[in-house]
Order: structure tokens, then C-alpha cells, then sequence
């Protein structure tokens, strides 16, 4: 449904009820300065949409519309969200029903996240275009991390990462490589670390359950953190400086409600923070405390 449920990252507990979205739709995407939250459209089938709602995060009630997202096609989804404190990036996605396989997006959009408006192109993505990429930030750099290849059948996994310097404008450039192979993974982190988790295998049939992460300010290859609680791809993944939280997706066959959290500093295993309100699969999330804000 078109919920959207919050939760206090520095606490443990169930979720709570904080609005709707605009519309009802799946494979969203988001990300948020210190006071807003944007949520880019999916797609619930048969109907697709493009729109950008935006909450103001420390508020309860329904999400307004903020703009559209704009690339040539008609609609939009599956793209990795990442922010700094005044721009948010929405990169990648999928512009066709299935089974069009061969219309995975290498644009990067990107918005003033204080004003209202359409999304602007900010550059490429590396490579092919790639549908469910994740994605994370610090200040000043913007990161989108693996996703499903824009090819024709068969369709495979990347495990690539790119990187923009989010002030400016123009193409990603190579970061590194993952260290397994997901789509539908989600991205979060502090603002020297980022983190990359669960995801889906190229089948679809299998869920991942790995934590990656990586040093923003460098390059390089992910290095293995630990493993969620319950292997799920298309989570609700959000951080403040300290700590990652990770909630609800699809562990095949069925949605979770499960919310893990981490210690973004350490490395380990995620530990239980309690439940969401409902399950949920192909979902996202934000936090007005994420490792991208200065």
C-alpha cells in the first residue's frame, strides 16, 4: 500500500504510522536532507508513474507533490536515491513494462531537495544503463552500487559502483566492485562510510543477505561487514551518524517485517530492532540524520 511508517534510529521498537504517499505504487525510490524526505514514483501494475512526493520527516501526515522525475520515457522506476543536505540524486531505473529487459536507464536526475520542481539530468551513470541499483552519500559524493544489467536476455546482475561529486554536474566515474552480485540491494551509511545490503540474485529466486561497505572518500573494492538477520532485497535502509537500520523487503517468497540494525563503524552481524507496522517488499527509505548531510 501507500503507507510510510518511522521509526527513532538511535532507539529499538516497532514502527509507526506516519502517512501516505501520493499514490500506491512499488519500487520507489528515496532520499532526504535534515528536514524533507523525497520519494520517487514506481510502479504498481498496470499503472506507472513518475511523480516526486515529499514529507517533512519531523511531521506526521500524507506526503504533497514536489515534481516529476524527467527522462524521455513516459514513467520511471527502480532508481537508487541518495542526497546531500540541499540535493538529491535519483540515479538509474527502468522505463518499461517486463519483458522489455532492454530499457535499463544510465541518467542521473537531481533536484534542489528546499524547493519544489522537476528533476534536472545531472550526467550517465558508468556503462549500461542498470535497473535497482543502490545507492548512499556523504557529502559530497553520491554513490550507486550493482543492479540488473539493461541488456537483452538474459539479464544479468552488475556488482559495479559509481560515483558523482553531487555539487557538480556531469558523468560517474568507476569506484569499484561490490563484493557479490545483488539487484534490488539497498545503500545507507555515515558520512565517511558507506553501506550496501541484501538484494536479489539474477534469477530473482534467492535473496542475499551480505553487508558490504566501503570508504566514500576513496576507491576500491567493498569489503564484507557481516550478514543481515534474514536475507531481503528491495528494504528500507536509512542511518543517522552511528548507526544503520534496515527494514521490511522480500526474503523469496515472502515479504519480511524484520527492521535489523548495525553499528556503522564495526563490522559484524545485524542485530534485531523490532518490527514494522506490516511486511513490505520494494520499498525505500530515508532519515533526516544520513551520513550524506554535513
Amino acid at each position: 500500500g501507500p503507507g510510510m511508517s518511522y521509526i527513532t534510529i538511535s532507539t529499538l521498537g516497532n514502527s509507526k504510522d506516519f502517512g501516505d504517499n501520493t499514490v500506491d505504487a512499488l519500487n520507489t525510490s528515496a532520499c532526504a536532507s535534515s528536514t524533507r524526505g523525497l520519494f520517487a514514483q514506481g510502479y504498481k501494475h498496470p499503472l506507472y508513474y513518475k511523480s516526486i512526493d515529499y514529507v517533512t520527516i519531523a511531521s506526521t501526515g500524507d506526503a504533497k507533490d514536489f515534481g516529476d522525475i524527467t527522462t524521455s520515457a513516459s514513467f520511471v522506476y527502480g532508481m537508487g536515491g541518495c542526497a546531500s543536505s540541499t540535493r538529491g540524486l535519483f540515479g538509474g531505473g527502468f522505463t518499461a513494462p517486463s519483458p522489455n529487459a532492454a530499457a535499463g536507464l544510465k541518467q542521473i536526475n537531481y533536484v534542489t531537495i528546499a524547493s519544489l520542481g522537476d528533476s534536472q539530468d545531472f550526467g550517465d551513470l558508468t556503462g549500461n544503463g542498470v535497473r535497482y541499483p543502490a545507492a548512499t552519500s556523504s557529502p559530497t559524493r553520491g554513490l550507486f552500487a550493482g543492479g540488473r544489467d539493461s541488456a537483452d536476455a538474459p539479464v544479468f546482475n552488475q556488482n559495479d559502483m559509481h560515483y558523482v561529486t553531487i555539487a557538480t554536474l556531469g558523468n560517474a566515474l568507476d569506484f569499484g566492485d561490490l563484493s557479490y552480485t545483488p539487484y534490488g540491494a539497498m545503500g545507507t551509511g555515515s558520512s565517511t562510510r558507506g553501506i550496501f545490503t541484501g538484494g536479489y540474485n539474477s534469477a530473482g529466486d534467492a535473496a542475499y543477505d551480505n553487508i558490504d561497505y566501503i570508504t566514500i572518500a576513496s576507491t576500491g573494492n567493498a569489503q564484507d561487514f557481516g550478514n543481515l538477520t534474514v536475507g531481503r532485497g528491495g528494504h528500507a535502509a536509512s542511518s543517522n551518524s552511528t548507526r544503520a537500520t534496515f527494514a521490511g523487503g522480500n526474503s523469496i517468497p515472502a515479504a519480511t517485517n524484520h527492521i535489523d540494525y548495525i553499528t556503522i563503524a564495526s563490522t559484524g552481524d545485524a542485530l534485531n530492532f523490532g518490527d514494522l507496522m506490516t511486511t513490505m517488499s520494494a520499498g525505500c527509505g530515508c532519515s533526516d540524520s544520513h551520513g550524506g548531510l554535513s
